[in-house]
């Protein structure tokens, strides 16, 4: 007669282990799911637990809490040869490894004591701490679910959890793990700490504060809880009170280089350089290995037109492509897409994580196809003047448009000038990423535009949530986001040329002229300017170049520089873009032997009058790493020929693209020297530059670039292009090439 399973279990108990082992394999070849005979097995099979005196113990303890690491290890390993099955000391052992930052043997440590004793919660959280410090988030999830459920009021499991959770982007559940915490140990300042910044990064920023106030009541000395705080005021853009709460980070914790660090973010936010240069540099001073403190210090002195002797030289050497993510953004100004899309997936990893699947209504026949175009930027800002003119030239008969603002509440004419040329206007600044994700998915919306990818207040997380069934970056950001969630990359063959699409996350969605939009209606003021009230001499070759001040390195500044000293009388006009930037940029000038007072800084002023003024410009000069874009088509719809050089990345072949689509190839130089030679034939004869100005103005009437109304239709013959190859699985390599035309 067989037994059951109870029957098993309680013979078992009468006899010696080797038999009982015999009985228990037995049950499992007739019960293989059961999960009390596994786990008797498994009690059976495991090593005997001997651990030391406790004596032992305490001498391997009292030098790790002392923070003689180095000295506390070696007492352990020398114990844990004479008892390499005490659950115990493995686990200090894995904590002494942690804080070596030996992450891989802490992990082993723990492993071996929850294998001892599998109800060990405090191991089990303990291997989940470790876990999360080497990115191997589901993994530590599941391993504090094991402590929870060997004590379900283990609040210190429940809140590291949600720490797991949260840099998983799971933030409801995120949520859920901290407030379970919290009623377990209301006390907890840590807990406040941390569910705040899950509500912030859910963008419920007042909420997020409360929480930090509350951790700061509870534990006045908590320094990670006044820098998370400065980072809640300063996503609201209310910066004083960021410094204020970051300089008391500081003053509890004045090695903490993320305080300084983002101290100097904030300073930036208000145009006190000198200032966020200070504390950047304080933050690397504190943290020399971190590629994103070094990324820092490197953009602000780029923006201060602060120069090193490396900047003449081979170039600074990469970031962003180790363990240590920066923002891409700050990889654009090293001529290098392979690099660049290294950093931006580096960076849409850490930020973003996997994408998140999400279910759409099939579309039916005769549907117009809904295109919702998604952006801080809808004022009057750089993009919106390129794009405005296509919002109104979309075929409502065929497509629906909807903007998705999640910016300032800008109250300019061009927000009301993209109010009025979309069907659907949605301000979603005040929703988090996935709900703002739910409500283009409430719409219907078909194709997803991302316009601001990795730039400042750039919200791309909204695209991991999955907005539409195809998603696009196009326009604001001249790269790759390096993000499996977006799909496509508009691009020209100019822009993105075949031998480069490798450098490319996304598929690279061609349009046939230029990628960039114009608007054929930009308003150029009728005030006429004196040369007098600009600034400029009264007579002389005016050389220009209107970009900000960061793409401007030592290469290119040493060639205006010549150019300026072979052209008699010439002056350089530039833009007036921050303080130290000028006062650099005249002491470069005067380093390489030509007068300050030859270089003239415009101040900014409204878009139709800085066109006007171009009426005194003779040429513009490009830069090299990141070209002119607006700026570009801004001095040729105003009849001022651009020189430029063509470079390797995206963003360093823009201008490139703008003159092939104006029919004017010969002002892009293949190198310096061929763009220093351009350029100073066009500034010293006179009748070849009449000729390339007659054949810009001409141009600018026939040529694609500024035909606003056939790049839309060019555009749209895109959109339905790539809907249509929707249904095409996102893994499958696909290039959406424009139509061949005989």
């Amino acid at each position: 007669m067989k037994m059951s399973v109870d029957q098993a279990l309680r013979k078992a108990r009468s006899l010696s282990p080797e038999e009982a082992a015999v009985l228990y394999r037995e049950m499992l070849d007739r019960f293989p799911a059961n999960k009390r005979v596994q786990m008797e097995l498994q009690a059976l099979t495991r090593p005997r637990i001997v651990n030391p005196p406790v004596e032992d113990l305490d001498a391997v303890v009292a030098p790790y809490r002392q923070g003689r690491l180095t000295e506390a290890l070696a007492l352990a390993d020398e114990l844990l040869g004479r008892f390499p099955t005490s659950e115990i000391l493995h686990n200090i052992t894995g904590a002494i490894t942690a804080a070596l930052g030996r992450l891989d043997r802490a992990v082993s440590h723990y492993g071996v004591a929850v294998e001892l004793a599998p109800d060990y919660f405090e191991a089990w959280n303990n291997l989940g701490n470790a876990l999360t410090g080497q990115g191997r988030l589901d993994e530590a999830v599941a391993s504090f679910d094991q402590a929870i459920q060997a004590n379900p009021d283990y609040a210190e499991a429940h809140m590291n959890r949600g720490i797991a959770l949260r840099r998983l982007t799971r933030y409801p559940e995120s949520l859920a793990s901290y407030e379970r915490s919290i009623r377990l140990n209301p006390a907890c300042a840590e807990a406040y700490n941390n569910r705040g910044n899950t509500l912030l990064a859910l963008n419920r920023g007042d909420e997020a504060l409360a929480d930090y106030e509350r951790a700061i009541g509870l534990k006045p000395g908590f320094a990670d809880a006044y820098l998370n705080r400065g980072n809640a005021l300063l996503a609201q853009q209310r910066f004083e009170a960021a410094i204020d709460s970051y300089d008391l980070a500081i003053s509890r914790a004045p090695a903490n280089a993320v305080a300084h660090r983002n101290r100097g973010g904030a300073l930036l936010a208000l145009n006190r350089f000198d200032e966020a240069l200070a504390s950047y540099e304080e933050a690397l001073r504190l943290a020399p290995g971190s590629a994103l403190a070094a990324s820092e210090v490197r953009n602000l002195r780029a923006r201060m037109c602060l120069w090193t002797i490396q900047d003449d030289g081979e170039g600074p050497p990469l970031l962003g492509v180790g363990d240590d993510a920066i923002p891409p953004f700050h990889a654009l100004a090293i001529d290098d897409p392979r690099h660049q899309l290294q950093a931006a997936r580096l960076w849409s990893a850490k930020e973003y994580g996997r994408p998140r699947p999400a279910a759409f209504h099939a579309r039916s026949a005769g549907d117009k196809i809904r295109v919702g175009y998604f952006s801080a930027d809808f004022h009057n800002h750089a993009t919106m003047r390129l794009l405005a003119r296509v919002l109104e030239l979309h075929d409502r008969d065929r497509f629906e448009i909807h903007a998705f603002s999640y910016g300032p509440d800008a109250q300019d004419t061009m927000r009301q000038r993209l109010i009025d040329s979309v069907d659907g206007f949605h301000p979603v600044g005040h929703l988090d990423n996935e709900a703002v994700a739910a409500l283009a998915r409430s719409l219907s919306i078909d194709l997803a535009i991302d316009l601001k990818g990795h730039t400042q207040y750039g919200r791309s997380g909204i695209f991991a949530h999955r907005a539409a069934p195809v998603q696009i970056g196009y326009l604001g950001y001249p790269g790759s986001l390096g993000a499996d969630f977006i799909d496509y990359l508009i691009a020209d063959a100019v822009t993105v040329p075949a031998e480069a699409r490798e450098c490319y996350s996304e598929e690279i969605a061609y349009l046939p002229n230029c990628y960039q939009p114009n608007d054929d209606r930009r308003a150029v003021a009728d005030r006429i300017f004196s040369r007098a009230e600009l600034g400029l001499p009264e007579a002389g070759f005016v050389f220009c170049c209107f970009n900000n001040s960061y793409k401007i390195t030592a290469a290119e500044f040493a060639i205006w520089m010549r150019l300026l000293t072979r052209v008699e009388g010439s002056v350089l006009w530039l833009l007036a873009d921050n303080g130290p930037a000028v006062d650099n940029l005249r002491r470069e000038a005067e380093a390489r032997g030509v007068s300050a007072d030859r270089l003239v800084f415009a101040d900014r002023m409204p878009s139709a009058d800085h066109l006007a003024r171009h009426a005194h410009a003779d040429l513009f000069l490009d830069t090299f790493a990141v070209n002119a874009h607006t700026t570009a088509s801004d001095a040729l719809w105003c009849g001022v020929p651009v020189v430029t050089r063509l470079g390797a990345s995206f963003v360093a072949r823009v201008a490139g693209s703008l003159l092939h689509a104006l029919n004017l190839p010969e002002l892009v130089a293949d190198t310096a020297d061929d763009y220093e030679r351009l350029a100073l034939e066009l500034a010293t004869d006179p009748a070849k530059l009449r000729a390339m100005k007659a054949r810009l103005a001409a141009n600018r009437l026939t040529a694609p670039l500024f035909d606003a109304l056939r790049y839309t239709r060019d555009l749209e013959a895109l959109y339905e292009r790539l809907l249509s190859g929707a249904i095409t699985p996102l893994s499958a390599r696909r290039i959406i090439m424009p139509p061949v035309t005989i």
